[in-house]
């Protein structure tokens, strides 16, 4: 089934307690692209720079992503520099150079209008909206978010929430769009904004899925050893919607099976840097890790 996905690529700077990497390929739209592959085949819309390595389009190419809609503009490509304390928990932003990406105006190429899934990744949410509208009749929409637009364009996320079917985003997050402490009491209160559906991630704690008839929760998968957290929210919304669309419906036993989905393959994303872990996964090994977390929480 037809899944789209609006969002950045980049090349990311990460140094954790043990290693750093430059210019790994990174961005909340390839790792969700690479993410989703293994059930269904995704739509990308972004924009990079005439710097983008040919060996990195190649790679989503590789993974059967529709690159139509990737935009190749005059500049350089967004880049994102980043630095883990020891509990993995803790990241600080040593720099973000916007680049080309400032000036994304997203163009959704005529052959992805039909697109039944979509998913909006983490961007301004008046960008969000734009892409959004030029999709004719979307079946399920989900947007992820984070506190930057929360604190800066507020308004713009508001109305983007009355336009989506589900919203992403960590406790965090929830605490900060709704005043309430309690995560159950967010969740809740996002709810009354427009979506029908919130997905809470709690890190390694695990997520949930909430909405007036459906309230499921599931841990982490025990992953022994962290390399790099990042991309894992994004590469748990590309299992999350890829399951989705390969299902092709949002009845509550899918939404169920594409939690686990999206957890299964968000362990493989933080077992390496950028890609070198989930970017190598065969259809599979995410099967066989999807039945190995379904069986540490069956009762």
């Amino acid at each position: 089934m037809s899944l789209l996905c609006i969002g950045t690529l980049a090349y990311d700077t990460i140094e954790t307690p043990t290693d750093r990497r430059e210019r790994s390929l990174g961005g909340s739209a390839t790792y969700f692209c690479v993410a989703s592959a293994s059930f269904a085949k995704p739509r990308l819309v972004g924009v990079v720079g005439t710097d983008f390595a040919d060996e990195d389009r190649q790679l989503l190419i590789d993974k059967q992503v529709d690159v139509e809609g990737l935009e190749v503009a005059e500049g350089e490509t967004f880049t994102w520099g980043g630095r883990y304390e020891a509990d993995w928990n803790t990241r600080h932003t040593l720099f973000t150079n916007l680049n080309v990406f400032e000036h994304f105006d997203p163009k959704v190429p005529d052959s992805y209008k039909d697109s039944r899934f979509v998913f909006l990744a983490n961007a301004h949410p008046a960008i969000q909206l734009k892409a959004l509208l030029q999709v004719e009749k979307p079946e399920f929409v989900v947007a992820d978010t984070m506190n930057l637009w929360i604190d800066i364009a507020l308004d713009d996320l508001k109305a983007l929430l009355q336009n989506i079917d589900g919203l992403i985003l960590n406790d965090e997050e929830a605490r900060m769009l709704t005043g309430e402490a309690n995560l159950i009491l967010a969740a809740k209160a996002v709810l009354t904004m427009g979506p029908k559906y919130v997905i809470l991630k709690k890190g390694e704690h695990g997520a949930f899925l909430m909405s007036e008839n459906v309230h499921f929760s599931l841990p982490a998968f025990p992953v022994t050893q962290v390399v790099d957290p990042t991309g894992a929210g994004d590469s748990f919304a590309g299992g999350f919607m890829g399951e989705i669309a390969r299902a092709g419906n949002i009845e509550p036993g899918t939404l169920r099976r594409a939690m686990v989905a999206g957890t299964a393959t968000a362990s493989f994303c933080v077992q390496g840097f950028s890609l070198e872990d989930i970017g190598s996964r065969t259809d599979a090994q995410i099967e066989a890790r999807i039945q190995q977390l379904l069986e540490i929480v069956t009762v």
